[in-house]
């Protein structure tokens, strides 16, 4: 291919190169999904729609056109071609709107109706197409025109008609997406990314709208007998161009959007389980071993294994009473019921820490309690059998809660003192 059509002219090269990048740069984003996930309609619609993006902007570059011609050795052949990619385009996106919005599933006579509508589609945009190879094919086009066919020719019979046609059906598409993009937008309870991306193109969808107006505006002046050719070769590529990027990124964000949060939300989840989790690992000498090699999602996962499998050695030192006198302690030092739940699961696996190493030292295994020690008289409390499930269960349902109030030990150390402290003493605290 000659790109000496490019050389010495960055306009081009933006106009027709920015879009090809981009939407080649959400293609692969998409791809792997895609692949991953071949056997859902919707993912594999949004890949060849971005992939049919790339291809109309490839095959509308003026050195592109100029190469298709001459390979296929009619003048002008990669007008219609484009043409139908781009109409393609139009009417694959507009029956992707319809089935991503859900339409043709859920109420029976919404679905019917969304079928039928899909159809009409499908064929309207067919039936251009063919209609545009069919004026093509009758029309006479001798001299190459890779930059400004639609003005050179406005007045040219069938290549007239077919200007006009593929214009009209491009205007009527974007119109109608347009409009259902902007209904759906207004629709309570969707996903921000969502929400976002269908902005993205609805803002898309009004740069074609410019690209038409201009292109109609060009075409009608030249019916008129009046030049205003630059706005079919200046103006109308750019705004395509930017349509092109803004589309791109509609069909991007949302998937997008969804895995940068879920990534925040797994990092948050470790980080969260951080206090929990050195607790458990300084109490037991042992730990996760770190692999640079380990998605988050892995990382995530093995903390909480750690913790639970920790948690269920511990279970035949939990005391239930203590927990309850923790979680009334603290909420009569005035914590909500939740934040009291944390705390008094906190106490609870501190003691039961310290019981189980009590039970592990020299002392215990005679039958001594080393003497001083601030809490030993727990030991003495020690829950087994059903009680002692059921709140391994709530303490493993709680375990993100429950680091987080590790990183206070002054409340922890509160709310202890006051359920451990003798029944006569706690006057003193009222």
């Amino acid at each position: 291919m000659n790109l000496s059509g490019f050389v010495g002219e960055p306009y081009p090269v933006l106009v027709f190169g920015t879009p090809i990048v981009v939407a080649a740069a959400a293609l692969a984003f998409k791809l792997p999904s895609v692949l991953r996930l071949w056997r859902e309609p919707l993912r594999r619609a949004v890949g060849g729609l971005l992939l049919l993006a790339c291809g109309i902007f490839v095959f509308a570059a003026p050195p592109a056109v100029a190469w298709t011609n001459r390979v296929t050795g009619v003048p002008n052949i990669a007008a219609p071609l484009v043409y139908s990619f781009l109409i393609a385009f139009c009417g694959a996106c507009l029956l992707l709107m319809i089935v991503w919005r859900g339409g043709v599933a859920g109420h029976a006579e919404r679905s019917a109706r969304a079928r039928r509508a899909m159809r009409w589609v499908a064929a309207g945009h067919a039936g251009v197409i063919a209609a545009l190879w069919a004026l093509f094919a009758l029309a006479e086009v001798p001299v190459e025109r890779p930059r400004d066919l639609d003005t050179y020719y406005a007045r040219t019979p069938f290549v007239r008609e077919l200007i006009a046609l593929y214009l009209l059906a491009h205007t009527a598409s974007c119109l109608l997406t347009y409009r259902l993009i902007r209904n759906w937008v207004h629709t309570d309870g969707l996903d921000v990314w969502l929400r976002r991306g269908l902005k993205s193109l609805a803002a898309g969808y009004v740069a074609n709208l410019v690209f038409d107006a201009a292109k109609w505006s060009a075409v009608g002046a030249r019916w008129a007998g009046r030049d205003l050719d630059v706005l079919s070769t200046e103006l109308a590529p750019a705004a395509a161009s930017v349509a092109a990027v803004l589309m791109a990124t509609g069909f991007v964000l949302p998937h997008a959007g969804q895995y940068l949060r879920d990534r925040r939300q797994v990092r948050r989840g470790h980080r969260r389980l951080g206090p929990l989790y050195d607790l458990l690992r300084t109490a037991t000498g042992t730990g996760v071993p770190f692999s640079l090699r380990a998605t988050p999602e892995l990382r995530l996962t093995r903390r909480e294994t750690f913790i639970r499998d920790t948690l269920l050695q511990l279970a035949r030192h939990f005391d239930e009473d203590l927990r309850r006198r923790a979680y009334e302690a603290a909420v009569d030092l005035g914590w909500s019921s939740g934040r009291a739940g944390a705390l008094a699961a906190a106490v609870t696996i501190q003691a039961a820490i310290e019981a189980r190493s009590m039970s592990r030292s020299p002392c215990s295994r005679h039958g001594v309690h080393p003497q001083g020690h601030p809490h030993g008289h727990l030991h003495g409390h020690l829950q087994v059998g059903d009680h002692a499930t059921d709140l391994l269960t709530d303490l493993l349902r709680e375990i993100e809660a429950v680091s987080q109030v590790l990183s206070h030990p002054d409340q922890i150390e509160a709310v202890r003192a006051r359920a451990t402290a003798p029944a006569e003493s706690l006057h003193v605290y009222d």
